[in-house]
C-alpha cells in the first residue's frame, strides 16, 4: 500500500513586492522545505507554485509543498484545488502561516481553531468547508503603537528581525518535518519546549 501524501501549504503573497514582507513567513518557511528536499517551485493548474516529493530525513515522508498563486485573501480556492487534485484529507493539510498574537520568532502548531482576523486562514477555512486543518504559526509580533495590523503584516521585517529570520524560518521547518513524521502531540512536545 502506498504511504499516504501530506499537503503543505505556504501562505504569503506573491510578487517581489511582498517577498520580505511578515505576511510572507509561510512563503519563507516553504521555500527552505523545498531547498532541503534539493526541489525547484513549478507551476500546477490548482493556482498554486508546487514541488513533490519526500519531507524530513531519509526516507522523508511523501507530501507536496504548495504556494497559492493568487493573493493572501485569495489562498482557499488554490488550496480546495490542490486537496481535491491530489486527494489528501483535512487530517493531512498543514497551513504555515504568519501570526500576529505570537511574538516575533515564536513557533507554535495546532489543529483547528478561529482565523484571529487572518484573511488567509478566512479564506482557507470557507473554502474547505472546515477550520479542522493543521496550522504552523510563526509569530511576527503585534504592531508598535496605533498602527494598523493590516499596514504591519505588509511591512518587512525589521533589520532586527531579519538578522534572526533564518533561524526562526529553520525552526519552523523543522516543525513541519517533525509534524508530518511523528504527528502534532510530538510536535508540540517538541516544538512549544523551546
Amino acid at each position: 500500500m502506498a504511504e499516504a501524501r501530506w499537503l503543505v501549504v505556504g501562505l504569503g503573497n506573491p510578487g517581489p513586492t511582498y517577498a520580505a514582507t511578515r505576511h510572507n513567513a509561510g512563503f519563507l518557511v516553504l521555500d527552505l522545505l523545498a531547498e532541503r528536499n534539493g526541489a525547484r517551485f513549478r507551476s500546477h493548474k490548482g493556482r498554486a507554485q508546487v514541488v513533490e516529493g519526500r519531507v524530513g530525513p531519509a526516507p522523508g515522508v511523501p507530501a507536496v509543498l504548495a504556494k497559492p498563486s493568487g493573493y493572501m485573501n485569495e489562498s482557499g480556492g488554490p488550496v480546495a484545488s490542490l486537496r481535491d487534485f491530489f486527494k489528501v484529507p483535512v487530517e493531512r493539510l498543514v497551513v504555515v502561516h504568519d501570526e500576529l498574537d505570537l511574538p516575533f520568532g515564536t513557533i507554535r502548531l495546532k489543529q483547528g481553531g478561529g482565523d484571529g482576523g487572518h484573511n488567509g486562514l478566512r479564506s482557507v477555512s470557507r473554502s474547505l468547508g472546515t477550520p479542522d486543518y493543521l496550522r504552523v504559526r510563526v509569530g511576527i509580533g503585534r504592531p508598535p503603537g496605533r498602527m494598523d495590523p493590516a499596514d504591519f503584516v505588509l511591512k518587512p521585517f525589521s533589520m532586527v528581525e531579519t538578522r534572526e529570520l533564518p533561524f526562526h524560518v529553520d525552526r519552523a521547518a523543522d516543525a513541519v518535518e517533525v509534524l508530518l513524521h511523528d504527528g502534532l502531540s510530538a510536535a508540540q512536545n517538541d516544538v512549544h519546549a523551546d
